[in-house]
Parts: structure tokens; C-alpha cells; sequence
């Protein structure tokens, strides 16, 4: 539509509308002037292991040593290369909904089964340690948090991830905790790893995260998993036979991602930015009759419901952009067919002409 000249308001998009801090981007090129275009070790160069490991050490209270870190094409890539050498047919993996599309798609392939369950905007779209225990069986081998959440932006307060922790500190599955908007939380709402809170949780849980979200960096393709020594190693066999290595000097934007005293400015200013049209949109939304939307405290995305127009997602999403030209994500990808997600990832003015056209949309249903 966009290239037949239409004027399309997207509120698609996954990924920040930010240009690479320039530090990052000045580190990449000197690695490639330096030559350091060569294969490289499959699990990351060392010293952005390194770097990782400190990082989790000093930020989130995780005890990782460079050889528990693996770097991959993403933080996609870890998810999938942990699920293929951790789950077999049989195992059953407990994922709150809603999720991110690619959780169920990833236990599917592994031959595994995904274990759905709900949450409402009632409960800020989070699992409570009732739903968790009555949700675990034998079969249990993994359980999957995302904090700030894709797509409704819900952030576990501590003390709940510390009431998720008893319901699982008996049982010896696994979590993992995908942290990729860590930095990008709002309203005084803090990011805590749930392996942060025991040693037992420690042990059981892995983390994935990485460069994209929080740094502007999601071409760049680097994310990271880190936790047990023995997954960690199967899952770097794994990437061996597969993938091999992550783009040599792309690993050195990431290194001063990580080490540059520029990088939590830069952090901060788009953070800042976000929070600002944040504000826009849920106002944006509140004042649109039929439309309900919690307010999200992390990511970069709302969540609106959208079952008083009487539409499902799909056709919601179909007609809002072919009768008005803005783009939205169904909410049925993300297992939950009564809302849409809308990412603030974009300029004030696209949002506010975009809500415009909403509220348009939904007063002629």
C-alpha cells in the first residue's frame, strides 16, 4: 500500500525506529578496518562473553562465568537453539499467554507440547502461583517469563516473580527468562531476573536477551543465552552445525554496546522518548469509546481490547487498514483473538494521526 503512494500509520513494528548509537556503529566499522572479518568461535568472541557475564553479574544479580554464555544470531536464535537441545516429545512447556508468536512455534518443533495460560487485563496479563502450580505436571520440563512483555508490555513487580519462585523452587524444570526490553521500563517500574532471587532458581533458570530492544541494534542480529554449563555447551554444539559463529565484527558494536561509558546515555534518551509517546498513545486510546487498554510499564507496545466493537483481531486488523490505512497487529498471534497490538515504536505525528483514524474506524462499526 505504502509503495502505491497510500499514506499507511504502522504501528507494526518490533523494533525501535532509532539509528545505532553512533559509538556502537564507530566500534564495527574499526573492527572491519582492523580486519576482524574472519570465523570466530561458534559460542562469541571472548571478550564480548566477557562482557556479558560482567554485565549479568553487576545489573542482574547472576552469577555466570564466560564459559555459561553463549552469543547467537539474536535472542530468537537462543530461544530455539535452547528449546531444540533441552525439550523431546513428551515434555510439556508452560507459556503464559499472551506470548510472543514464536514460543509455541519452537515447542511444536521439537516434538514437545505447549501448555497455554490465559491472563487477563484484570490481572495485568500475568500469571499467577495458583494458575503456575495447577499448571505443572511430571511432564513440566520448562516454563517461559517474558518481563517487560512482547505484546502487552506487563512487567512482573519483584515481589510477584518472588511468589512465582516459591511455586517453583520444589520442582526441578526450567525457566527461562527472556529479558530483551530489560532497560526499557517506565513509571518506576523495575526489571528484576527471576535467577537473582536463590540459588536453586539460579541453577534452574537461563536467560536469553540480548542487543536489539534497548541499543536500536535489531539488524544487527546478536543476542545471547546464559545459564547451566551443560546447556550452554549443547546448544554452542548446536549453533556449531547450524549457524557457526555471529558476524565477527558485529561482535565488536555489541563489546562496546556493553563497555562504552556512552551507552546508558544513549540508552536513556530513547527510553525517555518512548515514555513520552507511551503517554500519547494510552491517553490516545483511553478517549476511544469501545477501546479498553492497560498500561503498559515496559516494551514499547499497548495492548488494547477490542471485544465491545464485536470484531475478532483479524478482521479488526483487515478492515482498520484497508478502510483507514493503519497498520496493527492481530492479537490472535498472539494467543489472545479480543485485542490488537499497537507499537508506539514510531514518531508522535504517525501516532496521533493514527489513533485519529482508530477512533474513526471504531465509531463507524
Amino acid at each position: 500500500m505504502q509503495t502505491a503512494g497510500l499514506d499507511v500509520c504502522s504501528f507494526s513494528a518490533g523494533e525501535p525506529d532509532f539509528d545505532t548509537p553512533p559509538h556502537i556503529r564507530a566500534a564495527a566499522v574499526r573492527a572491519l578496518e582492523e580486519g576482524k572479518t574472519r570465523y570466530g568461535p561458534a559460542a562469541g568472541i571472548p571478550a564480548l562473553r566477557e562482557a556479558i557475564a560482567h554485565k549479568l553479574r553487576q545489573e542482574n544479580g547472576l552469577t555466570y562465568s564466560p564459559e555459561q554464555v553463549m552469543v547467537s544470531n539474536g535472542g530468537k536464535q537462543t530461544l530455539y537453539n535452547l528449546m531444540m537441545v533441552l525439550l523431546d516429545p513428551g515434555d510439556e512447556v508452560i507459556i503464559p499467554a499472551p506470548y510472543w508468536v514464536s514460543y509455541p512455534e519452537m515447542v511444536a518443533l521439537t516434538g514437545a507440547t505447549s501448555v497455554i495460560l490465559p491472563t487477563t487485563e484484570a490481572q495485568g496479563f500475568k500469571i499467577t502461583p495458583a494458575q503456575l502450580q495447577a499448571a505443572i505436571t511430571p511432564a513440566t520440563k520448562l516454563l517461559v517469563l517474558n518481563s517487560p512483555s512482547n505484546p502487552t508490555g506487563s512487567v512482573y513487580t519483584p515481589a510477584e516473580l518472588a511468589a512465582l519462585g516459591e511455586v517453583i523452587e520444589p520442582h526441578n524444570f526450567y525457566v527461562i527468562s527472556d529479558e530483551i526490553y530489560e532497560k526499557l521500563v517506565y513509571d518506576g517500574a523495575t526489571h528484576v531476573s527471576l535467577g537473582s532471587l536463590s540459588p536453586h532458581l539460579l541453577e534452574r533458570t537461563l536467560v536469553s536477551s540480548g542487543f536489539a530492544k534497548a541499543y536500536a541494534m535489531t539488524g544487527w542480529r546478536i543476542g545471547y543465552l546464559a545459564g547451566s554449563r551443560s546447556i550452554i555447551q549443547a546448544a554452542t554444539n548446536l549453533q556449531s552445525h547450524s549457524t557457526s559463529n555471529i558476524c565477527t565484527f558485529a561482535q565488536y558494536g555489541a563489546l562496546a554496546a556493553l563497555v562504552s561509558p556512552e551507552s546508558p546515555s544513549a540508552i536513556e534518551a530513547m527510553r525517555k522518548v518512548f515514555e513520552e509517546r507511551r503517554r500519547v498513545m494510552v491517553e490516545g486510546l483511553a478517549g476511544i469509546p469501545g477501546l479498553t487498554c492497560a498500561t503498559p510499564m515496559g516494551a514499547f507496545y499497548a495492548f488494547p481490547n477490542i471485544q465491545a466493537t464485536g470484531l475478532k483481531s483479524l478482521e479488526f486488523c483487515s478492515r482498520l487498514l484497508h478502510d483507514h490505512q493503519v497498520a496493527a497487529v492481530p492479537g490472535l498471534a498472539f494467543g489472545a483473538d479480543d485485542y490488537i497490538r499497537l507499537s508506539y515504536a514510531t514518531d508522535l505525528d504517525t501516532i496521533q494521526k493514527g489513533l485519529y483514524r482508530l477512533e474513526k474506524f471504531v465509531q463507524s462499526l
